[in-house]
């Protein structure tokens, strides 16, 4: 909870310093510029992440003629995936759209959203997709504002599965016990981590590099784009892909932004939103692919984990936890992956 509180205070601060970032709105003429502003963690470049903003811009501006303009704000520069979330929950100004790990939900009370971030729970990319286009997927886009949270999920990505990746060299599960690993500010996350053996310190990852680097923690997860692209590999060589979560993601939506649009540049957001997905899907394992080549290339120590099974057991406690409440909808998920096409 302190930890939670100290978050929402650095998103004010946030907002306080960053106030000449303002959305420019205005319902006078119909030929009226609107600018708004989308915040990215991670640097556009090599990333599908950074693939999905500029595809949800570039649509942005081409239905709308011009007429709504996407100011992506990338490599952190407005602050944590939480700075940005207490920001919006706090009704400041410093972002209009976000695009967040499904995961980063959770710790606002969105259990619908926390179903996607359970281990092992989809078993390949296909199975996240059927997901995706499902009926589904729109009642958990749209749970934080039925949460009365001041925000929306307008699309779904995802960035491949997450992986861990450590200082020091590891082979296998065993060798994870006792080891420093960060983890966002997610319980689910954290539980999972404990569960494997390892010790969970909840870091932002903006911060993830330098405590990499001085040995705060002995390693972390991420989705190889996330991992190659932040240059982790510099002080954390080790890569173990036991894929314990696929990387789900949304574009979130404030709602104050979201009211003060009219309906005809709500449409033009919703048809973006939906080609930026799209262009995940297509390029997520191309991109995917590139960046194994070029971890390769860099000499990175790449470790297979052959059989799951005691990962998966490992971490029933967690499973069976955080899907209690919602066991009907999370079977639900776990059978898409027996649907046909």
């Amino acid at each position: 909870m302190k930890k939670h509180i100290a978050s929402f205070i650095g998103g004010i601060l946030l907002t306080l310093l960053l106030g000449c970032v303002v959305v420019s709105f205005s319902k006078s003429g119909k030929d009226e510029v609107v600018t708004l502003t989308y915040a990215e963690v991670n640097p556009i470049e090599g990333t599908i992440v950074g693939e999905m903003a500029k595809a949800f811009k570039e649509k942005t501006e081409e239905v709308s003629g011009g007429k709504l303009i996407i100011d992506i704000q990338a490599g952190g520069v407005l602050g944590s995936e939480e700075q940005i979330l207490d920001n919006m929950l706090g009704g400041g100004n410093v972002t209009d759209f976000c695009r967040v790990s499904a995961q980063a939900l959770t710790q606002y009370g969105c259990g619908k959203a926390s179903l996607l971030s359970i281990p092992y729970t989809f078993v390949d990319e296909d199975h996240f997709w059927k997901f995706a286009d499902s009926e589904l997927a729109e009642e958990i886009l749209i749970e934080p504002h039925e949460k009365g949270l001041p925000m929306r999920g307008l699309c779904y990505g995802e960035e491949g599965f997450r992986h861990f990746f450590l200082k020091k060299e590891v082979k296998d599960l065993a060798d994870l016990k006792n080891r420093k690993l960060r983890v966002s500010a997610d319980p689910v996350m954290t539980e999972m981590v404990e569960n494997l053996g390892a010790s969970a310190t909840t870091i932002p990852f903006t911060e993830l590099y330098s405590a990499l680097s001085t040995g705060v923690v002995d390693g972390a997860e991420q989705p190889v784009s996330n991992y190659q692209s932040n240059a982790l590999y510099e002080v954390s060589p080790y890569l173990l892909l036991d894929g314990h979560t696929l990387g789900a993601m949304q574009i979130l939506i404030s709602d104050v932004t979201w009211d003060n649009l009219s309906t005809e540049q709500q449409q033009w957001i919703k048809e973006a939103a939906e080609y930026a997905s799209d262009v995940c899907r297509e390029k997520v394992k191309e991109i995917e692919e590139k960046n194994f080549e070029s971890l390769r290339e860099k000499n990175v120590h790449i470790i297979e984990v052959e059989d799951k099974k005691p990962w998966i057991d490992a971490c029933q406690s967690t499973i069976q936890k955080y899907t209690k409440s919602e066991r009907e909808l999370y079977q639900r998920i776990v059978d898409m992956q027996y649907e046909s096409e």
